[in-house]
């Protein structure tokens, strides 16, 4: 078995809203380090994204430049741009994550959007000659349609065939690493025995996993999680349900420990590449402009937010010099009164 000594870093894979926050604060608080600039909470998931905004920012700037977004439901497979220009962003990339992880032993990177440009993300690690541990939640498309209906308002089509997407990209981009897939139930019923399969597919255990981490899982993985509970027929959601079935049973099959046949994937992979080419060049313009949009207003989030926190730390450093000048000259007035 491996040894957490050795730098690696854990990649949380997988579709937006699918259980990669949970599952991003479980390895956060089992060791794993996230950056410096992580992604608030807000009405969506009130107890936070981890999801290191910087790179999310960078992320969306890498996919438009291909003419794609994060929510291009034919975002596959992935689409390198020219030598050169592959090598700038290759270059801003490693730069970006050294600014944020530094000389992190296991940092953490959990942004759905690197699923679908790990490739480029392989590329940085091996750059910080770090390897890679994956671990990909496993969530029924029907409640990340229900979450996403309800935060963007897409059709349910448009979210279960987007998560067909992100999970077929996570899949097979990791096929020669390490990795463990997780069930998101599986996560709030019973943590400890996800956590005994990611260790075992890993081949090294978590990097600071205790008693005192595990009562702070414990309070953090609560049933207030499980905002969507993912029911009804998958299969029969039009034009992608049976497609979206087929991988999710996959999915499913090898979070619960079995190795199901790949030819499944591979079948949903060309499907959707003669999607793609059917339909393709009329929904990729689109998201790609409304997601210019998306991630200016996450910047301009992001910057405020960070402003913000800036504000009150000066401030609070203020509040503690005034106490501290007060009780000086306190001290002063009394030694001066017994003159």
């Amino acid at each position: 078995m491996q040894t957490t000594s050795e730098r690696s870093a854990y990649l949380v894979l997988g579709m937006h809203r699918s259980g990669t926050s949970a599952t991003a604060q479980l390895l956060a608080l089992a060791g794993a380090e996230l950056p410096d600039n992580v992604m608030p909470g807000d009405e969506h998931n009130a107890k936070g994204y981890f999801e290191p905004w910087k790179i999310s920012v960078f992320n969306d700037q890498r996919l438009r430049a291909a003419g794609t977004a994060w929510d291009d439901p034919f975002n596959l497979p992935y689409a390198p741009l020219a030598a050169d220009d592959e090598a700038a962003w290759r270059e801003r990339a490693v730069a970006l994550f050294r600014a944020e992880f530094g000389e992190a032993l296991h940092p953490l990177l959990k942004d759905p959007r690197v699923s679908v440009l790990l490739p480029l993300w392989r590329e940085v690690l091996e750059a910080a000659q770090m390897k890679a541990r994956v671990v990909i939640p496993v969530r029924s498309p029907l409640a990340v349609a229900g979450s996403l209906s309800r935060r963007d308002a897409f059709p349910v089509e448009k979210s279960v065939l987007l998560w067909t997407v992100y999970m077929l990209a996570a899949e097979a981009h990791t096929r020669d690493l390490p990795r463990a897939f997780v069930s998101y139930d599986g996560l709030l019923t019973d943590w400890r025995g996800q956590v005994a399969a990611i260790e075992k597919a890993h081949g090294a255990p978590l990097p600071r996993m205790s008693e005192r981490a595990a009562e702070k899982i414990d309070g953090f993985l609560t049933k207030d999680l499980r905002h969507n509970d993912g029911e009804g027929d998958l299969a029969s959601v039009p034009l992608v349900g049976a497609l979206a079935q087929g991988v999710l049973d996959w999915f499913t099959a090898s979070a619960a420990g079995q190795s199901p046949d790949r030819a499944v994937l591979d079948r949903a992979a060309a499907k959707i590449a003669e999607m793609k080419a059917q339909m393709g060049v009329f929904v990729s313009p689109v998201t790609s402009t409304l997601d210019t949009t998306r991630a200016e207003l996450l910047y301009e989030r992001q910057l405020a937010e960070v402003e913000r926190k800036r504000m009150a730390a000066l401030e609070s450093e203020l509040a503690l010099l005034r106490q501290e000048r007060a009780r000086i000259e306190a001290v002063v007035d009394t030694a001066l009164d017994g003159r």
